[in-house]
């Protein structure tokens, strides 16, 4: 009996946090059925073998080319009743999150978010989940024969070695219900690499003293591939567009390594990079608060040292 991985799409590719949670179901189940809705570019579909999935359910339908929560959802538990799943994995998004819920509510299946680590199964079946922004953690026990996780961003790492997955078309039913929500406009946020996906991510805040000095945080971003990210009073002072805010009521980020550059480390920033595996902090204020927070911090000035690490890391990719 395979497990099921919803695969989000992003211009084509798999989302890195989407592949993660096909790596998650290959090391829960073993054997796992990817679905995965409109056209992939080149080379994804191996991506999703790689990364454990034995079979693609690939959705090729007009009408499910754009996400429609509605619509993704009963397809999504037709899938999981054709290929006996009782088990779905999806990467926790605004995309999987309502989707989750109302596969949950059709298929009368328990449901897990924010899951952080494989499950607990010598008493049942446990998982831990990310509670209260990232301050605490919440054992949670799972009692129905179906399942569904939604996968915390960097809870695991992505095979590569899965082998070939099996493409199989799939047409789900869908009738007008499905439709009475429509997506009329998408606006995505600009920038080489999206914060929400981003695996480095470089934030600047007041210590910066004004946009004209940004130049400096975005060439840090790109000489490492980072996304950018701002504190919220820069955001609201309209230093930055406000997608790039990181904190509690901005984007949540859950990146390998976090730079925060003149920022000085509230609390509402903490609750939204928190889950970060590394945090360097640079700061001439040894005194701010997110050096409690920091693995590795720097005492001085940032208009010194970001051109001297930027410089230093060029030089060392020749």
């Amino acid at each position: 009996m395979a497990a099921l991985a919803f695969v989000e799409l992003e211009e084509g590719q798999a989302k890195k946090s989407s592949l993660e949670a096909v790596s998650y179901a290959s090391e829960v189940e073993g054997s796992v059925t990817a679905i995965s809705f409109g056209q992939m570019a080149d080379g994804e579909l191996d991506k999703i073998g790689a990364a454990g999935a034995s079979k693609v359910l690939h959705v090729t339908d007009e009408k499910l080319a754009t996400p429609n929560i509605m619509a993704y959802a009963s397809a999504i538990s037709e899938a999981m009743n054709k290929e006996g799943s009782n088990l779905l994995v999806l990467a926790k998004s605004s995309l999987g999150d309502p989707v989750a819920a109302r596969v949950a509510i059709k298929t009368n299946a328990a449901m897990a978010t924010n899951v952080t680590e494989l499950p607990d199964t010598s008493d049942g079946f446990k998982v831990k989940c990310s509670i209260y922004t990232g301050k605490a953690f919440a054992i949670t026990r799972l009692s129905s024969e179906k399942k569904i996780l939604g996968l915390k961003k960097n809870a695991i790492s992505i095979k590569e070695d899965g082998g070939t997955a099996e493409v199989e078309a799939f047409s789900p039913a869908t009738d007008d219900g499905d439709f009475k929500v429509q997506v009329t406009n998408r606006e995505k946020a600009t920038g080489e690499i999206l914060l929400p996906e981003a695996d480095l991510v470089v934030s600047g805040g007041r210590g910066l003293k004004g946009p004209e000095n940004w130049g400096m945080i975005e060439e840090l971003a790109k000489a490492i591939g980072a996304a950018t990210g701002c504190s919220k009073p820069v955001s609201d002072m309209e230093w930055r567009p406000h997608h790039e805010h990181v904190g509690q009521t901005g984007v949540k980020v859950s990146p390998s390594l976090y730079i925060a550059v003149g920022i000085s480390g509230a609390i509402q920033h903490l609750a939204g990079v928190n889950s970060s595996k590394c945090i360097l902090v640079i700061n001439k204020d040894e005194e701010a608060p997110f050096f409690k927070a920091a693995d590795y911090g720097v005492v001085g000035d940032a208009f010194e040292i970001v051109p001297k690490l930027t410089e230093a890391i060029k030089a060392q990719q020749g």
